[in-house]
């Protein structure tokens, strides 16, 4: 920020250093700044243009906006409906305040603003502008441009490019014209046509070379990938054999008695 005189001075003194600035003189004029940025321009404005204030409204000010007042209550005690009914504002009293009935357009966009009417909006503490900065232009190497045109993402406009691109390839290829953008095409297809013809003959050339050789062989290419199964493998657990259960006739020395049951 600073003296329009004086930015513009400093420019004029710069002149044979940098005559890219030439192009900012005439702009520098009422209530303007200098934003300096290496970022992308699209972020930098949405920044600069989010940041805005509530301000009231002005005597002797024009409204940049339409200023509608909406029906309901409004906190003002009754002796104020004369005042009111001089703004051509309907309104009733209820519950011991002044209700509008309906919504009103008290300031049309552009209409210069009165005293009754900034006066009712104080009363109503209503703060219906706000003000902040403005981006207009944009300067970028020497070149100063609306700023509506980086409205669009910076992605959008390389798509948008990108096809326009596109479409003058396929014109230049389509009436024999070449460009900057059909001549990559171009060449593609004419080393496509030859290979077409050594493939169907016996000329040859160093790049088509390979390419021969894979369509007459194409075996010799074929990458052979052996599949390797990976088994995991578990700790094999010891078998668990059950022991057998002893016979129920039988006795505790396995059906051995060694003696008689007489001398036992």
């Amino acid at each position: 920020m600073g003296k329009n005189t004086l930015m513009r001075k400093a420019i004029r003194l710069n002149n044979d250093k940098h005559p890219e600035w030439a192009s900012l003189v005439p702009f520098l004029k009422g209530n303007v700044g200098l934003v300096f940025s290496n970022g992308d321009l699209y972020e930098v404005k949405n920044l600069l243009t989010s940041q805005r204030v509530s301000a009231t409204a002005k005597v002797g000010t024009y409204a940049p906006q339409d200023v509608w007042i909406p029906k309901g209550g409004t906190g003002l005690e009754p002796t104020k409906t004369s005042f009111l009914q001089a703004l051509n504002i309907a309104s009733k009293i209820n519950r011991g305040q002044v209700e509008i009935l309906q919504d009103v357009l008290l300031i049309k966009n552009g209409e210069k603003i009165g005293t009754s009417e900034a006066f009712f909006l104080q009363m109503l503490d209503i703060k219906p502008f706000s003000y902040g900065l403005i981006c207009n232009n944009i300067y970028e190497d020497g070149k100063v441009y609306l700023s509506k045109y980086i409205d669009i993402p910076t992605k959008e406009v390389l798509q948008k490019f990108a096809g326009g691109i596109s479409t003058i390839a396929a014109i230049s290829l389509a009436i024999g014209l070449p460009t900057i953008a059909s001549v990559p095409h171009a060449i593609l297809n004419g080393y496509k046509n030859l290979l077409a013809v050594v493939i169907e003959t016996n000329y040859g050339f160093d790049r088509a070379t390979k390419v021969k050789e894979m369509v007459e062989n194409p075996d010799a290419f074929v990458v052979k990938v052996e599949a390797v199964k990976v088994v995991e493998e578990k700790p094999e657990e010891a078998p668990v054999e059950d022991e057998p259960e002893p016979d129920k006739e039988e006795s505790d020395d396995m059906g051995f008695n060694f003696f008689d049951e007489d001398e036992q």
